[in-house]
């Protein structure tokens, strides 16, 4: 293990020492909001600690399996001892290096996909439908539910623009990777004489912030209009003024919503819509300053980057930030996305490490 590493290690040992002696002052128990946080850090700690104390004793047990080598008697004894103990450091090392990367408070929130047809006219609204697809398979399998806040529809069947929110499990952390320019190369269903079209699509994947976090918003800074829902729903949606439109005049952000039956659900969904773009935007600006320093390749959230080409002809999916390259693009389609996050975790988790050893996090 790399001497930066073990500093870091190090640190958490004395650290639990300090969180022990903290939680057991009398002042600190009466001070409930400090003492239920030192909690929550002495849980972190300990887990690291924990982990950290067992790859040392490994050592130690590593260290006395090879003086026993030296010994005829004990050698093949020895050999057995040294290979498990091995198997378990190499484990644990692993483990705690995943221990020491910052966490993303946000990975674990649910979150909200915007998707937005770009270049390429009637055969990008479809894509955007096809992607809206792709993304609400891979969440059913991941047993998180989807809704759609807004959409504006399109005569073939697609989406100008679509709005959705995932709830489940750690959502924002696996799809935070999404944002970003989507393209597609393929035969659009418009075309006659067979010919490849490229079409675009934005993706932005926002975190949904707590509810709180809504209520820093000054309501002096909000134009809230309510108008006429379009598209299907019936009587109702055509007779009440149920949709409703949110700006935040400072930024000139705007969320809308009019998938709800009432105008008071349509505002609390496009107040969520608006304070997770009001903080992503915010998170952004963090992001591009970070990658002045990092230059980090993903994460930065920039919609005009191009971070994915479909490529129907060939059967490819090729992610350009991370040279990934996959054969199986209809079952990407179809909603088989773990082997694309799960890549762009480890690089995430990678770059995070580097920068570890560099003294930049």
């Amino acid at each position: 293990m790399k001497p930066f590493l073990r500093q870091q290690l190090a640190r958490y040992t004395d650290r639990l020492g300090e969180l022990e002696f903290l939680l057991s002052r009398p002042d600190i128990m009466q001070d409930m909001p400090q003492f239920l946080a030192l909690s929550r850090e002495h849980t972190d700690v300990a887990a690291v600690a924990t982990r950290w104390g067992r790859y040392q004793q490994l050592e130690s047990d590593l260290a006395g399996a090879q003086e026993m080598q030296a010994d005829p008697e004990m050698a093949e004894m020895a050999a057995e001892e040294i290979e498990s103990t091995s198997t378990e450091l190499a484990q644990i090392a692993t483990e705690l290096q995943r221990m020491l990367l910052p966490k993303d408070p946000d990975d674990a929130r649910n979150a909200f996909i915007e998707i937005r047809a770009g270049t390429g006219g009637d055969e990008s609204t479809l894509f955007a439908g096809d992607l809206l697809r792709m993304y609400t398979r891979y969440c059913e399998r991941q047993g998180w539910r989807v809704e759609i806040v807004s959409e504006s529809g399109s005569e073939l069947g697609g989406y100008k623009e679509v709005v959705a929110r995932v709830e489940g499990h750690n959502v924002y952390g696996a799809l935070k990777f999404e944002s970003g320019g989507h393209r597609v190369q393929r035969v659009p269903v418009t075309e006659a004489q067979g010919r490849i079209h490229t079409s675009a699509c934005t993706v932005a994947v926002l975190a949904e912030p707590d509810e709180q976090e809504a209520i820093t918003i000054n309501p002096a800074d909000l134009r809230i209009d309510t108008y006429r829902a379009s598209g299907a729903g019936g009587q109702h949606i055509n007779k009440t003024d149920s949709a409703v439109r949110i700006t935040h005049i400072p930024t000139g952000i705007v969320a809308e919503c009019q998938d709800g039956r009432s105008q008071h659900s349509n505002k609390a969904q496009a107040l969520r819509v608006l304070t997770a773009r009001i903080h992503e935007k915010d998170r952004s600006e963090r992001a591009a300053r970070d990658a002045a320093q990092r230059k980090s390749l993903i994460g930065s959230g920039d919609r005009s980057d191009r971070i994915r080409t479909y490529n129907f002809p060939q059967g490819r999916l090729t992610d350009h930030r991370i040279n990934l390259t996959l054969y199986k693009l209809l079952a990407i389609m179809d909603g088989d996305l773990g082997d694309v996050v799960q890549a762009l975790q480890a690089f995430e988790a990678a770059e995070q490490m580097a920068a570890l050893e560099m003294g930049l996090v």
